[in-house]
């Protein structure tokens, strides 16, 4: 049996320029972080001839081709795993799917770790990172960046360069350990209850980039800035001005699409900042998932949002990126 793990992340600034159709003409940074939420794949050999598959649904075929979900299907492909591998696989998840999380890259990269260990195959993280890159965004055709197959991949609090060719460069945030400790424990995640496909939010997005939306271009301009002083506010370890940052990146990023926020969400951020919150935005695409705020009263903020109804995540972050357990 082959258990492999891949982290869940949060988006700490510059989200929104890691998509082909911004980066391939101004180039993007942003810095992401895994967090202790994990998506996991199990894989075990069976004795019967035939592909099963266990997630929200199952499957049970005999050819790789007539596999229903697109990433069990094309991540096998891609790996050019025989139909008559006689696996077994499951996934479980410990945050539901469409929740802003970079929930499906998670899932590519820890199938691809599986998949690769089956194989015996020797392989690096950014090999797993562009792999997982390859399959969603050429194989699969999604609007989609190349944020969360890295930070899946890699783990860590980390900063990634998106260049015009498509090279990405990855390397750490630093951070001084009492920064680190403070933003940890200050930052905190509420499930909004609504859940959305990425693609959907991000569909709008790609096209008016990819037709020099003048608006649009200028938006993540300002939010490519956005991440780079989130970067350096982190290295001089002032959390207060990382959380006005918050703030003003998710005013510009409500610009971007008319379904990035609704009434109830505009309630929800309004409430926290009124009762101890220092900044927030809605973590992901936009549109539902969690919205995750800094703090520095968590007491009262968490009486606060308690009141609302609204379940708070309580998370660490992750060091590690897909591993095998």
């Amino acid at each position: 049996m082959i258990i492999a793990r891949s982290p869940l992340r949060i988006s700490l600034g510059g989200g929104g320029t890691d998509l082909p159709s911004y980066y391939e003409k101004r180039g993007g940074f942003l810095i992401s972080a895994a967090i202790d939420k994990y998506i996991y794949i199990i894989l075990h050999k069976n004795f019967d001839g035939k592909i099963m598959l266990k997630y929200s649904d199952y499957e049970e075929t005999d050819k790789v081709a007539g596999i229903r979900h697109a990433i069990f299907r094309e991540t096998m492909k891609k790996l050019e795993i025989p139909d008559d591998c006689s696996l077994e696989i499951c996934s479980m998840a410990d945050i539901p799917a469409g929740t802003g999380l970079g929930s499906s890259s998670t899932f590519t990269t820890a199938l691809l770790k599986a998949l690769h260990q089956y194989k015996g195959d020797i392989v690096s993280t950014r090999t797993i990172a562009e792999e997982a890159c390859d399959i969603e965004m050429n194989m699969l055709h999604e609007p989609i960046g190349k944020q969360d197959q890295y930070i899946s991949a890699y783990g860590g609090i980390t900063c990634m360069e998106f260049n015009k060719d498509g090279q990405v460069k990855v390397w750490p945030l630093e951070l001084s350990n009492e920064t680190l400790y403070d933003l940890e424990d200050n930052l905190m995640l509420y499930f909004t209850g609504f859940s959305r496909s990425a693609s959907s939010i991000l569909k709008e997005q790609d096209d008016a980039s990819k037709k020099d939306d003048e608006g649009m271009m200028k938006n993540l301009d300002f939010v490519k800035e956005l991440g780079l002083r989130s970067r350096e506010a982190f290295e001089k370890g002032d959390l207060r001005e990382f959380a006005d940052i918050m703030n003003t990146h998710w005013e510009y990023k409500k610009k971007r699409s008319g379904t990035m926020s609704n009434q109830k969400i505009d309630e929800w951020y309004d409430h926290a900042m009124k009762n101890g919150a220092l900044g927030g935005k809605m973590i992901g695409a936009g549109g539902g998932g969690f919205l995750m705020f800094y703090t520095e009263n968590k007491t009262r903020l968490r009486s606060a949002m308690k009141a609302t109804g609204m379940d708070e995540v309580r998370f660490r972050f992750e060091k590690e990126g897909a591993c095998i357990l």
